[in-house]
């Protein structure tokens, strides 16, 4: 593969000798920056970086990065990219204030994905969802958690996991793969509840498990969707098949899911718009991460999860773009940034570092993603020229991400 040698950077953000811990509460304002620095790749690999007055003078390739940034790649650790077709029908019952409970009520919502997936074939599916990652590459995305959960039978759930282990296989980037087999109800089990859970218990979780299709587990424990003593059961089930949970939890309502998520060590609870002082305490004396999702706040119209609270409380906090046809068709990193800023009064560094260390954590890719280190591999991206990085929230809706350099492991 040769060497890469990038030089003149302007901004060299999240370069360690090691593996950097998990940023919590004060110490998600403190970013580790270097200016006009160096990085040198090697067979796909940082071998080492400084400032300019240290710089090497001959490498295999030579990036000029003057007035740039360099940075670890985003990691997004909650999305739901393998899905078939659109739903910009629900977009116009959005604007004439249907709510999203009505929505699902009346048949649309996850539900009506699931229709739309039940009848496309594992290669419409994958090359729909190829051109996804290829677009969130674009962004300057890294790694991606992919959902199942648009499936709701056991055959299109496992199809839907088929999906993601191609894409882990023949994308350039690192994904993790979790089974949502609980994201909502299918109507014909809306008088049998305790069947479908028996069928997520007793079927999907071995299958996947036995199969390695998932790394995750998931579950919507929310208002109108899975109630804390079914995701109680669910995730009983699922840790005695050694998937670790990540949980759907109080983004309609305080449901319950943020404390038993932390009850089954869920490595993270997501979304978590409704969040108090118990749901905060309970994930203070855990080591489950609160991953926010600020986009579908933000196009579904509902108030924004308190981060700056749960900052201050002394809590990590990662992002993820929560990419999906329903509730935030978009998976630009940069954009999730920009909200998390302005709408939950993050500080740009706090951002920068839930978008890359603690996002890395959410998903368990730290030793490869979310930062510079010597030795591991180099994920990184190169921005245009920039002011300053707080340049990077501060365009909205800008793809400032000029080169992205991928070599997972």
């Amino acid at each position: 593969m040769g060497s890469t040698l990038i030089r003149n950077i302007g901004f060299l953000v999240q370069a360690f000798e090691n593996t950097p811990s998990l940023c919590k509460g004060k110490a998600m304002n403190m970013l580790n920056v270097r200016e006009n620095a160096w990085v040198l790749i090697e067979n796909g690999k940082i071998l080492d970086f400084g400032t300019m007055d240290t710089c090497p003078e001959n490498a295999g390739s030579i990036i000029d990065a003057t007035g740039k940034a360099v940075l670890p790649t985003w990691c997004d650790p909650h999305t739901h990219i393998v899905f078939h077709g659109s739903r910009e029908q629900e977009f116009v019952y959005k604007l004439q204030n249907m709510t999203y409970e009505e929505i699902a009520k009346n048949g649309g919502g996850i539900l009506n994905s699931a229709k739309k997936l039940q009848s496309a074939s594992e290669d419409e599916l994958f090359v729909a969802a190829e051109a996804r990652v290829r677009e969130m590459i674009a962004f300057g995305t890294g790694a991606i958690e992919i959902k199942s959960g648009y499936g709701l039978t056991f055959e299109d759930e496992i199809k839907m996991l088929r999906v993601i282990k191609r894409l882990k296989e023949e994308m350039p980037v690192t994904i993790k793969a979790t089974l949502l087999g609980a994201h909502a109800l299918p109507i014909e089990f809306r008088e049998n509840r305790d069947e479908f859970v028996r069928i997520v218990t007793e079927q999907m979780i071995p299958y996947a498990a036995d199969n390695g299709l998932a790394d995750y587990f998931d579950v919507f424990c929310d208002k109108g969707f899975f109630t804390v003593e079914e995701t109680d059961k669910m995730l009983t089930a699922a840790d005695k098949y050694g998937l670790k949970s990540k949980i759907h939890a109080n983004e309609l309502d305080f449901s319950g899911g943020i404390q038993v998520g932390v009850k089954h060590n869920a490595l993270s609870v997501d979304h978590l718009e409704f969040t108090g002082d118990d749901e905060i305490n309970t994930l203070l004396k855990s080591n489950t991460i609160p991953t926010l999702l600020p986009s579908t706040a933000f196009y579904l119209n509902l108030h924004f999860p308190p981060a700056r609270r749960m900052i201050d409380a002394g809590l990590p906090i990662a992002l993820a773009t929560d990419y999906n046809p329903g509730s935030s068709p978009s998976g630009n990193m940069s954009f999730i940034l920009s909200l998390a800023c302005l709408k939950m009064k993050m500080l740009p560094n706090e951002v920068l570092n839930a978008a890359t260390i603690n996002a890395a954590f959410a998903m368990e890719v730290q030793n490869t993603h979310g930062a510079i280190v010597k030795g591991q591999p180099a994920n990184v991206s190169i921005t245009q020229k920039i002011p300053s990085l707080a340049y990077l929230p501060y365009r909205f809706g800008s793809n400032l991400i000029e080169q992205v350099i991928l070599n997972k492991a």
